[in-house]
This record gives C-alpha cells, sequence and structure tokens, in this order.
C-alpha cells in the first residue's frame, strides 16, 4: 500500500464542499462533544461567516487535524476548534496547523482560549497567557493572545 501524505489545505466556507464540512464537523463532534464529553452547540453560526478560515490537515482525505480563525469585529483574528484525531496525535500535526494558521492571521493581533494543559504549547507559537483561568463546559480554559506583530 503507497504511504500516503498529509495536505495542508485552507478554505472559506463557501469554498467547502459539503462532503469535506461534514468530514470536519466530525472530526470536531467525535473529539469535543464525544470524547471530551462537551455538548454544546457545535454549530455556532461563526463557520459560515465571510471572516472565517477553516485550516485542515488531510491524509488520503481524511481530516487528520482542524482549525479555524475568525475574524472578531474587532480586527483581532481568533483560532478556535483545535482539533487532532485521536489516531493521528503525537505527530506534530498541531503544530503544523498553528505555524500554517499564524501565516493566514499575518501580522494581525491574535487571540484563542486553550485548554489550560496546552497553555504551553500555545506559547511556544508566541501567545501568552491574556487572562485568568475560566472553566467551560468542565474543562479548565486559559485565554492568550499574541499581539500585532511589527513589521
Amino acid at each position: 500500500m503507497p504511504q500516503q501524505t498529509t495536505e495542508l489545505r485552507t478554505a472559506s466556507f463557501a469554498d467547502l464542499n459539503a462532503r469535506t464540512f461534514h468530514d470536519l464537523l466530525k472530526l470536531r463532534i467525535d473529539v469535543f462533544v464525544v470524547e471530551q464529553n462537551c455538548p454544546y452547540p457545535e454549530l455556532d453560526g461563526r463557520d459560515v461567516e465571510p471572516g472565517t478560515r477553516h485550516v485542515w490537515l488531510t491524509d488520503g482525505g481524511a481530516p487528520l487535524a482542524y482549525l479555524r480563525i475568525l475574524a472578531d469585529p474587532d480586527g483581532v483574528a481568533r483560532i478556535g476548534r483545535v482539533v487532532v484525531a485521536p489516531a493521528a496525535r503525537g505527530g506534530g500535526h498541531a503544530g503544523r496547523l498553528m505555524t500554517a494558521a499564524l501565516e493566514v492571521v499575518g501580522n494581525r493581533p491574535c487571540v484563542l482560549d486553550a485548554q489550560s494543559h496546552l497553555v504551553a504549547f500555545y506559547t511556544r507559537h508566541g501567545f501568552t497567557v491574556s487572562g485568568p483561568e475560566y472553566v467551560e463546559d468542565g474543562i479548565p480554559h486559559t485565554p492568550m493572545r499574541r499581539d500585532a506583530i511589527d513589521g
């Protein structure tokens, strides 16, 4: 069997086909709602906003890792829904995805709400803690920010 290679993809909602959006949502729901036992409204309306960018890694068509970048009203980029498929964890996919996302964000300020056990991971990508820890859906989270980059 030939070895698959991962591909990085970025798209707006308008550029996603129905199958791809289905597969990305399935990954998000399988991890956040089922694995982490957090029933919440996964379809929050933000996926379809014109400024939202979906960024994911695929291997043979199946998504391995995903995140979305939202354009908040204040001009700040918001990274969220960062997820890696259970079978793909430990392969460096989250780091590759964050690097790609920050290329999309460019020099704009960027925020995210990290699951607290992942603060060190996001720190390696230039984020700093920007507020007190809080609990959402039973999971400790920490707000983080990466300031605008001059240049």
